[in-house]
């Protein structure tokens, strides 16, 4: 068995699992809990720093999880590649991804499916010290019984294609598709919180094209999410809207961080 091991424990997030198990207890704990009846996403879009930083907005999204938590069976995951950008989307060739808390399988088939998609090749390099898929592991872990994964790493593709490499991943109700994304970076706060408004005010609208590449780290799989999205007439939802100064951080330069769900 081929096996990516984790490269950001111990510093994005505990590399001890029972630490590990109780920082994103305190993720959740400061999240934006849902409302009694709130739906169950089919996709999200969480944040990606380390967990003191963002993990209360992500844990925003994944505890909307809960009363899809042993029907999803299988997480399409797209997130920027920082320090090698492939050529269109870089799928892992590894049959698991490993965490502290244990395994997570590759989805064989999904893999197929992606491969079909000439955009599409398999390409360790863009996985091997990536953080921004590595980071959503221990969530999923945490709120889903039992799941395969599908981790793709997006580099230079435009929003088409994204959108039909999700539409051809999307499957029913066993998939669930999770973009990882921040939003600004080193803006004084001020600065920041105006332009992540703009930001998840063009995510809402399904607007792709008002998505620069300045406003979110993840704008290529994000604007193909909403490119998917607007093709299958879907609605989007604001779940949670922070950023490090309000987290862990100090107000002088702030990494945005949005939470949203996709119904």
């Amino acid at each position: 068995m081929l096996v990516r091991p984790p490269a950001v424990a111990g510093s994005f997030y505990p590399r001890d699992p029972d630490e590990l198990a109780e920082s994103i207890s305190a993720s959740f704990g400061d999240a934006v809990r849902p409302a009694r009846g709130a739906p169950a996403p089919k996709a999200l879009v969480v944040p990606h720093a380390g967990y003191v930083y963002s993990g209360p907005v992500a844990g925003s999204g994944y505890l909307r999880l809960g009363p899809v938590a042993t029907t999803v069976r299988r997480v399409v995951l797209l997130g920027p590649s920082h320090r090698a950008p492939p050529h269109g989307l870089a799928v892992s060739g590894a049959d698991a991804f490993a965490t502290p808390l244990g395994l997570v399988p590759v989805d064989g088939d999904a893999r197929r499916a992606a491969l079909r998609h000439e955009c599409v090749r398999v390409d360790d390099v863009p996985h091997a010290r990536e953080h921004s898929l590595e980071v959503q592991l221990p969530f999923l872990q945490s709120v889903l019984k039992r799941f395969e994964l599908l981790p793709l790493a997006v580099g230079r593709a435009d929003s088409d294609t994204v959108a039909a490499v999700i539409a051809a991943l999307a499957g029913g109700a066993e998939t669930l598709i999770v973009i990882s994304s921040d939003l600004s970076h080193y803006q004084p706060y001020d600065v920041a919180q105006v332009q992540d408004r703009r930001t998840a005010a063009a995510v809402l609208a399904l607007d792709a094209d008002g998505i620069g590449d300045l406003d979110a780290c993840g704008a290529r799989p994000l604007r193909g999410l909403l490119r998917w999205a607007q093709t299958e007439g879907r609605t989007v939802e604001l779940l949670d809207l922070r950023n490090s100064a309000d987290t862990a951080g100090d107000r002088s330069s702030v990494v945005g961080y949005g939470c949203f769900a996709v119904h």
